[in-house]
């Protein structure tokens, strides 16, 4: 997206539009779940949080580990992220960052001026067992 400096489609000689920071957060976390190697989002305390309320029959929200900073012109992403195991940190972030950027730019009209990666946690696979392998004494 190009415009000048200063200029935002935002705020218009007919009006001004504000957009939540809850919008760019929903946005932001819909776009950083499109890259492949991203398992989930939060932080340990969040997860644990978010299992709960999941049980209780709340959705699950698409705003856990995202944090935003919205002005009238500009916004600021923070994302706690769990990566899949294998997956080259660096570029997923990388790619999650772009997406992110493309998406909130697109979306709102704003710059977006930073979007801030933590990576809390690596998901495992499950390693898999040969059968009697776990559980069952070695020798009968």
């Amino acid at each position: 997206m190009t415009r000048d400096r200063g200029e935002s489609h935002l705020r218009t000689e007919h009006g001004r539009t504000t957009i939540a920071g809850e919008v760019v957060a929903k946005i932001s976390g819909m776009a950083a779940r499109e890259i492949k190697g991203v398992y989930d989002f939060g932080t340990g305390t969040a997860r644990a949080l978010g299992a709960i309320k999941g049980r209780l029959g709340a959705e699950d929200g698409v705003t856990r580990g995202m944090s935003v900073e919205v002005g009238e012109r500009q916004a600021a992403v923070d994302i706690d992220l769990i990566v899949e195991y294998g997956a080259a940190i660096p570029d997923l972030a990388e790619s999650v960052r772009r997406n992110v950027i493309d998406a909130v730019e697109h979306m709102c009209g704003l710059e977006v001026t930073e979007v801030n990666i933590a990576v809390d946690d690596v998901h495992l696979p499950k390693q898999e067992t040969p059968e009697g392998a776990y559980g069952e004494p070695r020798v009968q």
